[in-house]
């Protein structure tokens, strides 16, 4: 069987892909076309059905959950690396409101957290998420809202924190703060489910054991070459909830779910969300 895979090119999707599309381990008799695109743009694809497989912002999911259910493999949920609020000059939390704030796309987990942390937020632009910080040191915008790779490089640029959104999430909830995760057709088979759930976690398992493999493919799509920045975004959202959301990281997709229905941020999502146990 063949599947449309989408992922993006950010080093932790590369990272715990890269054994499967370089058929590094058993692939089990499925064969996968790969998609590679910015998480908004994976997204959009998803409204459209287009992946079979996909990785998703769990803002994104709560739109086609219908459709697509969560793999119990290959989430980004942790601790401390939640989206962060960058500017030029010191801003304080009870000025945001009233802010110009570029976001890395409407359906974006970063976007929705900060419709929950601050919900009279109406100012808002959306650019490529590698594109917000220029867009801030340019005064294109008063903030921006920063993920991946950017929360490692922004301060060496003379942008400040005006608040760690990962944070704020942790003090309200002492959850794990959920920002994607892998998602599946409900349409497919339910041994082709089991069979990609199986083999996401060989593929993590694999780079886990080989951790120089995936290098040049991570490299070769990255934002930064340096192999520093490259490595504390694996570190940060490579881990143990990659292997398995576990209850605690269910727990915490249901309390974003629940915050942002009750906000009226989100339609309400279809219960029966996760593949398996």
């Amino acid at each position: 069987m063949k599947l449309k895979l989408g992922f993006s090119t950010c080093p932790n999707d590369t990272y715990i892909f890269d054994a499967i599309v370089n058929k590094r381990i058993n692939l089990e008799g499925i064969s996968f076309e790969v998609v590679l695109a910015d998480v908004e743009e994976l997204n959009t694809m998803a409204f459209e059905l287009i992946p079979d497989v996909t990785k998703l912002s769990f803002h994104a999911y709560a739109h086609v959950s219908d459709y697509y259910k969560i793999l119990n493999t290959g989430s980004a949920l942790g601790y401390k690396n939640g989206p962060l609020l960058i500017s030029k000059k010191k801003i304080y939390p009870d000025e945001v409101s009233d802010l110009v704030i570029a976001v890395p796309g409407k359906y974006t987990t970063a976007n929705l957290l900060l419709g929950i942390a601050f919900p009279d937020v109406k100012k808002k632009r959306e650019y490529l998420f590698s594109d917000i910080e220029d867009a801030v040191l340019s005064g294109e915008t008063d903030a921006g809202l920063i993920i991946h790779e950017s929360r490692f490089t922004y301060s060496r640029k003379g942008l400040k924190k005006v608040i760690d959104l990962g944070e704020y999430w942790e003090e309200k909830t002492h959850l794990p703060i959920p920002l994607g995760g892998i998602m599946i057709r409900r349409d497919l088979p339910e041994d082709i489910k089991k069979k990609v759930n199986h083999i996401l976690k060989t593929s993590i398992s694999y780079a886990e054991e080989n951790p120089r493999a995936s290098m040049d493919y991570v490299k070769m799509h990255a934002q930064s070459v340096k192999d520093e920045v490259i490595r504390k975004h694996i570190d940060l959202y490579v881990n143990e909830f990659t292997f398995y959301l576990g209850e605690k990281g269910k727990d915490a997709i249901k309390e974003l779910y629940k915050r942002a229905e009750q906000s009226g941020l989100i339609p309400e999502v279809n219960r029966n969300m996760f593949q398996g146990k």
